[in-house]
């Protein structure tokens, strides 16, 4: 008899312990129907995905009444037969496109991770095309080459460079600065401009215009370094983030490339 009645008690415990159980998975019920506690989960995760908002009591709290809002708008959208819309059903379908896409290419990033050693050698293969002087250079970009020739003498008369520059050139990023293209490679530039800037000497300008795919150049070497070139540690996110941009516009192509389709794309 003792052990009937100690099952009965075990018993009568565990059942009345399922419903509560049951609650702990939900964070409300709305009429009638329960709000399961993932959906809140699922939209934190989503928030703080980014990095810009961090997981706290706050944010958790307004996100439980977000989704909360959100069942009771979803059911009386349902009462209301909006699943039943055309406009519904082709907005869901471009929704599963999007969510099966992105689906596909964040399971090829989890399979395909860029390593240091691939950062690393990216990395070495910039530095050793990056190495030697960089230049500091002024310039002026006219259309034609008469106009160049005649900044050129009024330069040589005595007119300010800085000053042409502002007034003439066409290149309006660097015309506000008197013409100053500040340090840089010179594979930086196109290889008309490059080859006759390292030419000169600090302090001397081009005494012909210089021709290029964009017009006329007079080129003014201000000063010359050693080339200086970032850590490793400081740029491998950067490096790394280009990488994956490759292999998931490689990966994107060959998927193209192996489709059958009838389709001729514009690009």
């Amino acid at each position: 008899m003792k052990k009937l009645a100690l099952a009965a008690v075990v018993a009568a415990t565990i059942s009345a312990l399922l419903p509560a159980a049951a609650v702990a998975q939900n964070v409300a019920t709305v009429n009638g129907k329960p709000v399961p506690k993932a959906r809140v989960e699922t939209l934190i995760q989503q928030v703080t995905k980014s990095g810009q908002q961090q997981r706290s009591p706050e944010l958790e709290a307004q996100v439980k009444d977000e989704v909360v809002r959100r069942e009771i708008f979803m059911q009386e959208a349902e009462k209301r037969g909006v699943p039943q819309t055309a406009d519904y059903k082709a907005q869901m379908d471009l929704a599963r496109q999007m969510l099966l896409i992105r689906g596909l290419m964040d399971d090829f990033k989890a399979k395909n991770p860029v390593t240091d050693a691939e950062a690393q050698g990216e990395y070495d293969k910039f530095k050793a095309a990056n190495t030697g002087n960089e230049y500091r250079a002024r310039h002026i970009l006219v259309e034609k080459e008469e106009d160049a020739k005649a900044l050129i003498a009024q330069i040589k008369g005595g007119a300010n460079f800085e000053e042409l520059a502002k007034k003439n050139s066409k290149d309006t990023g660097s015309a506000e600065k008197g013409g100053d293209l500040d340090f840089a490679n010179p594979n930086n530039f196109v290889p008309e401009f490059s080859k006759a800037m390292t030419a000169l000497q600090k302090g001397e300008m081009t005494q012909e215009p210089v021709k290029s795919q964009f017009g006329y150049h007079i080129i003014k070497l201000e000063d010359t370094r050693p080339a200086t070139f970032p850590a490793f540690d400081d740029v491998k996110a950067q490096i790394k983030q280009r990488i994956e941009q490759q292999k998931m516009a490689e990966f994107q192509d060959s998927l193209i490339k192996k489709a059958k389709t009838d389709y001729t794309f514009s690009k």
